[in-house]
Formats: structure tokens, sequence, C-alpha cells
């Protein structure tokens, strides 16, 4: 099953959260090492190949690997201000690990139309040069 688009997502785009964000920016305050820019354009390729497995596990039926992918992603994505992404993780994630398997497809979905919305939002942050 493939994602949807950032343009072709259910739910309108997304931005990250500013608190996040400013946390990030505490480690680096003058901008110099660009680490906020460093973090985001790492947390957007991670984030690429863990769609691509979470698509994998989705299409086997992998209730465990949805979770573990869910889980791995869960905190980065709320260290980066993908709020909205982190959430659908953890419902994810506790879907499965309460045994809520008829829950699954639904979390999974939304999960499905978080990937793009927090993609886009974070090539939008890169786009822009996030500053200190």
């Amino acid at each position: 099953m493939p994602f949807p688009s950032p343009e072709s997502a259910e739910l309108g785009p997304t931005s990250l959260d500013e608190s996040a964000l400013a946390r990030l920016r505490e480690l680096d305050p003058t901008g110099q090492a660009g680490i906020v820019a460093r973090v985001l354009a790492t947390f957007d390729s991670s984030l690429q190949r863990l769609q691509t497995q979470f698509n994998a596990a989705v299409e086997a039926g992998d209730a465990e690997t949805m979770r573990q992918v869910a889980h791995t992603l869960r905190s980065s994505s709320a260290s980066v201000g993908a709020m909205d992404l982190s959430g659908a993780c953890r419902e994810v994630e506790n879907a499965v690990r309460e045994g809520r398997l008829p829950d699954l497809p639904d979390q999974a979905a939304r999960l499905q139309r978080e990937f793009p919305r927090a993609a886009a939002a974070v090539r939008q942050a890169l786009g822009q040069g996030v500053t200190p």
C-alpha cells in the first residue's frame, strides 16, 4: 500500500512544534554548528527509511515490526517537533503492545497519513534555513 504524497494527504499540512525546535536551538545558540539543520536532515533520511519499513510491515501484516518502527520513530519525531507523527506512533505501539489488533489498521492508516505530513514540515523547515 503506497503512502500518499504530501499534497494528497487526507489531512492538511502540519508544522513542527516551535518549543521542540527551541530546545534543539539551545544546543547551538549561535547556529554556527548547524545542529538544528543537521538533526532535521538526519531525521528526514531516517523518516524515509522507517516509512519504507513500516510500509513493508503493513503489507506483510507484521504487527511486531509495525510496533518496532513506531517505537523507534516516536521519540525522534517528538524531539524535532513532529508531534502528530509522534502521537500516531504512540497509538500504533500501544495497540500492538496491548493486543488491540482490531484497532491496528486504523492506527496504521493514521501513521501512514502522518509520514508525508512530517516529511513536508521538516523539508519546509530545512528550506527556510532553520536558524537560531
